[in-house]
């Protein structure tokens, strides 16, 4: 139901075989991107997904790392024959970034939408993608303005046949009903609530790099089917380098992600000192067990458990 793929690791700055950290997100063929560093469109290029569909662009902040790829590919995605309007989400400052990096890519042949949501507004911002996708974010503790996110799937809660057949409504509309939508039958009115069953967990990917583990991440992630995660350090005796710095190491990725009883950890925004991250995986594993060191173009296809439709 969702593809999720790790377009690269790195921080700083990308180096031969590692890609800087973003993340892509399939969703009935649209796309969602995460993050845009230098040379991301080359990674884009290698997975194999194509432009033309990303539809959204979030920021988790305004360092190089995460934004300067950004004229490159929207020109890309203009030569793929995109028409439809882009948006791009991220911090207060979205506007000023985007206007100056735009200097080279004066003609786009689609619109660039702005929503740019402030630090004190985050934590209450819930942007609806399409039906039932939406986006969350949270500020978190770095150097300048940063947000984590979250891209939420809902599920639909599990349609009852026999209520509806009780309450005698024509199948051909069963499925309407269970999409959400109301139905009016001659002079009777059919809500999905007449119909439909408890609500069920959907799909939660939750994205953090260049913070802190602030308080508010537990809650922000609980429950994510995958929670990735910056672990710019490996090494224990890193950790004085990352607080003064706000990253994380290993270690207290893992425990956020145990506290917040996430499915699965891959960590990434590797420092570039960092050149064998396998070697410090345990740090990780004794706390989470399901870490895995994140990979450039590392994939994975989330689906609802026991999902029955009509």
């Amino acid at each position: 139901m969702l593809d999720v793929c790790l377009l690269g690791t790195g921080g700083m700055m990308p180096l031969p075989n590692r890609w800087l950290t973003a993340l892509l997100i399939r969703y009935q063929g649209r796309k969602i991107l995460i993050d845009c560093g230098e040379g991301t469109q080359i990674t884009l290029k290698m997975l194999g997904w194509g432009f033309k569909t990303i539809d959204v662009i979030c920021f988790t902040h305004y360092h190089g790392d995460h934004v300067t790829g950004l004229p490159g590919l929207l020109l890309t995605i203009g030569n793929s024959g995109r028409t439809e309007p882009i948006t791009l989400i991220g911090p207060t400052g979205l506007k000023k970034v985007v206007e100056g990096l735009g200097v080279v890519t004066p003609e786009l042949p689609f619109d660039v939408n702005l929503i740019e949501v402030s630090e004190d507004k985050a934590k209450e911002t819930k942007i609806e993608i399409n039906k039932g996708f939406f986006i969350k974010m949270l500020p978190v503790e770095h150097r300048i303005t940063c947000f984590a996110y979250l891209v939420e799937l809902e599920r639909l809660p599990k349609f009852i046949p026999e209520q509806a057949m009780k309450l005698n409504i024509p199948q051909h509309f069963w499925k309407n009903l269970q999409q959400g939508e109301t139905v009016k039958i001659m002079d009777k009115i059919y809500t999905p609530e007449m119909v439909l069953g408890e609500k069920r967990k959907g799909l939660k990917v939750a994205y953090c790099t260049d913070s802190r583990p602030v308080a508010g991440l537990k809650g922000f992630i609980f429950d994510a089917d995958l929670f990735v995660c910056e672990g710019m350090y490996g090494d224990e005796e890193d950790k004085d380098q990352a607080k003064k710095k706000k990253h994380m190491i290993f270690s207290e990725a893992a425990e956020l992600a145990k506290e917040g009883r996430v499915k699965e950890l891959w960590l990434t925004h590797f420092s570039p000192a960092l050149t064998e991250p396998k070697t410090f995986l345990n740090n990780a594993l004794d706390i989470f067990s399901n870490t895995k060191i994140g990979e450039d173009r590392l994939t994975k296809n989330l689906n609802f458990i026991e999902e029955n439709l009509i």
